[in-house]
């Protein structure tokens, strides 16, 4: 059997990602499509809206044969270590293609801009030295290296794109791994990444979303935008919890830990750098909601994305030497298949190259008992102690 793998976050699935999947399938001839989903924390430093029970039950009732959990010590981290996780574990679990939707369009202008870079590289990271220098944030530098590199050159892809900037990261850590996996991408469609909602177009963005609901509607009044299946689970994990994860809601817990810490031990904790722990311990002092405490922290070298990573680390206490002490993916947790996933995976199961999990019980590493953790902290983020979900779900299974 053929599979193509994806790397998502689902926060939550939308129309965007059904049709992400469904020309992912087209593209790959694959018989089935595995997701490396990320678990309660996600990639831009943020809780996630439902949790990963939920999104993954929207994903299986959208198609998807197999979801797979990102680690927490990948699922929030830099582009770079993101993709590092997710395609180390497509690769383990056997996949011959993986696709993501992006703002090119076309893999060529990637694998132009990838060995461009690989070329270049010690003029790259000069152009990089130079432009971090003048006081901008590191993303910033790496696009105006980029920039620098290209401007005379045709047929690389625009890494000023969010979708392309990851794209490209994913064919990296593929590259980099040795992997066989052909790189598939796909038009991204519809709301661009950080869009609004707009009336009238079925794909909205997973941001647009959560600013509407945020800003006052309902589940059902977002309907136009994901699958009935998406909506249904939506209620009932709003039913369930009474609330969806945001950074607002998070923002009492997050508060409390910043001023109990102070700043001797905030700096402890990954990403947090340049003394910037100062300015958070100073900002907490005085913001009495998230968008507050952002507004206080963001500059030019700290965008508001990295801020929002370090305030995820210092919410679960996760620190630099935790960070430091891992080389990849120590296994594959099991979140839910179809009854094509099912039969993949006793077809593949020989051949898998990292323990597969299927119980929390089974999590006995640092990595896996850091993605228990990261549970029971998103949990209280919701105001609920329950951790039986975490300990007692099996995989959910869509025959």
């Amino acid at each position: 059997m053929k599979a193509v793998g994806i790397i998502v976050e689902y926060n939550p699935f939308h129309n965007g990602h059904l049709h992400h999947a469904e020309q992912a399938r087209a593209e790959s001839g694959a018989d089935l499509v595995i997701a490396v989903m990320s678990g309660q924390f996600l990639q831009r430093g943020e809780p996630a809206f439902a949790d990963k029970w939920a999104r993954t039950q929207m994903a299986l009732d959208a198609g998807i044969d197999l979801v797979i959990e990102l680690p927490y010590v990948y699922a929030t981290a830099q582009a770079s270590d993101f993709a590092k996780g997710g395609i180390a574990l497509l690769e383990a679990i056997g996949c011959s293609s993986f696709c993501f939707g992006s703002e090119q369009g076309a893999i060529a202008p990637f694998l132009n801009s990838r060995q461009l870079l690989t070329e270049h590289a010690a003029e790259y990271q000069y152009l990089i030295h130079e432009a971090v220098q003048t006081g901008i944030s590191y993303p910033k530098a790496l696009n105006a290296a980029y920039k620098a590199l290209t401007a005379d050159r045709e047929g690389f892809a625009d890494l000023t794109q969010p979708n392309n900037i990851l794209g490209f990261h994913y064919l990296e850590a593929a590259q980099r791994l040795g992997s066989s996996m052909e790189p598939l991408t796909i038009q991204r469609i519809g709301a661009n990444y950080h869009d609004s909602i707009e009336a009238g177009l079925p794909i909205a963005s997973a941001t647009g979303i959560r600013e509407a609901f945020f800003k006052g509607d309902s589940v059902e009044q977002l309907s136009a935008y994901m699958p009935e299946t998406s909506i249904a689970t939506l209620k009932n994990s709003e039913n369930d919890y009474g609330t969806f994860g945001s950074w607002e809601g998070f923002y009492p817990l997050l508060r409390f830990t910043v001023l109990r810490d102070g700043p001797e031990q905030l700096k402890q904790y990954a990403e947090v750098t340049e003394g910037i722990e100062n300015l958070i311990y100073q900002s907490a002092k005085t913001a009495d909601n998230f968008e507050a405490f952002i507004a206080l922290v963001k500059s030019k070298r700290f965008t508001r994305t990295r801020i929002q990573r370090m305030m995820t680390h210092i919410f679960t206490g996760f620190t630099w030497q935790e960070l430091h002490s891992f080389a990849g993916p120590e296994y594959i947790r099991l979140l839910g298949m179809s009854s094509t996933g099912r039969l993949y995976l006793n077809h593949i199961k020989k051949n898998i190259t990292l323990p597969l999990v299927s119980r929390a019980a089974d999590l006995n590493g640092p990595m896996g008992k850091l993605d228990i953790h990261a549970t029971a902290m998103y949990l209280q983020g919701l105001g609920s102690t329950d951790m039986k979900k975490e300990f007692t779900t099996p995989p959910i299974y869509r025959g």
